[in-house]
């Protein structure tokens, strides 16, 4: 089992920042990527933006490429997303995933970032 505990989440204006954090413990070393997704009232969850250290790369959703950064402390286990330029469409819960190199996947609890025109 993986344990991920969200924070950082609140209410800014448009063009502001903020930054994310995401705890893991637990089976850390079975974790193959891990990332943040984000789910808007009325719409579908995805991805926004993933490290998948088996394969090397980072992906970004192209709505947030050159505003948000993803970045990792392996010593914390720790994983950031740090949000620049936030826009009014950007207002969503954020979740943080885990994925173990056996396919399961894992869920914090959400975070809600809510950006004000």
């Amino acid at each position: 089992q993986v344990q991920l505990v969200e924070s950082g989440g609140g209410l800014v204006q448009a063009g502001g920042s903020l930054r994310l954090s995401c705890a893991a413990s637990g089976r850390t070393f079975s974790v193959a990527a891990m990332g943040w997704f984000r789910q808007a009232p009325g719409k579908e969850r995805e991805l926004v933006a993933r490290f998948n250290w088996s394969a090397g790369i980072i992906n970004y959703a192209d709505s947030v490429k050159g505003r948000f950064t993803i970045s990792k402390d392996n010593v914390k286990n720790t994983v950031y997303l740090q949000m620049n330029s936030l826009k009014p469409e950007d207002t969503a819960v954020y979740y943080c995933n885990a994925q173990a190199t056996s396919l399961v996947g894992y869920w914090g609890q959400g975070t809600q970032v809510t950006v004000s025109s």
